[in-house]
């Protein structure tokens, strides 16, 4: 008799326990599905920290020094797009991680002259402020004082309205005690004008810096070498001009006070 002994017929197909592994991980991808789509992103979260990064690592962009400041009133200590935090040092901060928005807060040391020309400012127009007829903006070193049409000139002229003087006047003072330059913008908003006076919102925004110029030169007798003209049209909007409302902001007048005399 052989010694060999013949060995058992295997069985075909893959062994038992396959079914229940592949069970198994059939289950597992399932659940990590499921945990997938409970999950959503924070994308204000995800901004906020990416905001920090930037902040940690030093600003990734530039901004041109002749961008348009965004703030609404340094008197009324109000800024965009958060809320102000006032503080005890003679510093006024405003910190944001939006920095894709339009209006962002900034953070501005306040040197001792300005402060000191944005305290009379405060005394000199607190009606005017407390009205809403004026907004005061710091930005670099300069202080605008921000005047909206109404209380101006009249709609689609530029003659100066008689309440609009007193403003003006005010600036004796003010500017007596400052050497630095005077640039008066005009703005408009988008709505094209055209009569016998005015061609284009470009000569409308020009005739009404010119009169506030000419005001200042002639009465309130501030040295006409420190006088400066600008003209914006409807180039450099504040909102957008999509309301009438908005359009009302739009139409300004700007009067720069350049606390450096070589300041442009």
């Amino acid at each position: 008799m052989s010694d060999e002994q013949e060995c058992e017929e295997c069985e075909s197909g893959a062994p038992a326990w396959m079914a229940t592994f592949a069970d198994l991980m059939s289950l597992l991808m399932c659940f990590f599905v499921l945990l997938l789509s409970f999950s959503e992103m924070d994308l204000k979260k995800y901004k906020q920290v990416a905001g920090s990064m930037n902040m940690a690592f030093g600003v990734q962009r530039e901004i041109k020094s002749d961008t348009i400041p965004r703030g609404t009133s340094i008197i009324k200590q109000e800024f965009s797009p958060g809320k102000p935090e006032p503080t005890v040092m003679k510093v006024i901060k405003q910190n944001t991680v939006e920095d894709t928005r339009k209006e962002i807060r900034v953070n501005t040391p306040i040197s001792e002259e300005m402060e000191s020309l944005i305290s009379e400012i405060e005394e000199a127009y607190a009606e005017e402020i407390k009205e809403e007829m004026i907004d005061v903006i710091l930005y670099e070193d300069n202080v605008m004082i921000r005047v909206r049409e109404a209380d101006a000139f009249p709609s689609g002229k530029a003659d100066i309205q008689p309440e609009f003087i007193p403003i003006l006047n005010k600036l004796k003072d003010l500017l007596e005690k400052n050497n630095g330059r005077v640039i008066v913008a005009g703005h408009t908003d988008n709505i094209p004008i055209s009569n016998n006076i005015y061609a284009s919102n470009w000569i409308l925004s020009a005739a009404r810096s010119a009169s506030v110029v000419n005001y200042l030169a002639e009465q309130v007798k501030v040295e006409p070498s420190r006088l400066e003209i600008r003209a914006y049209s409807d180039t450099q909007p504040i909102v957008e001009n999509d309301t009438a409302e908005n359009r009302a902001k739009n139409r300004r007048i700007e009067i720069n006070i350049a606390m450096n005399p070589e300041a442009e």
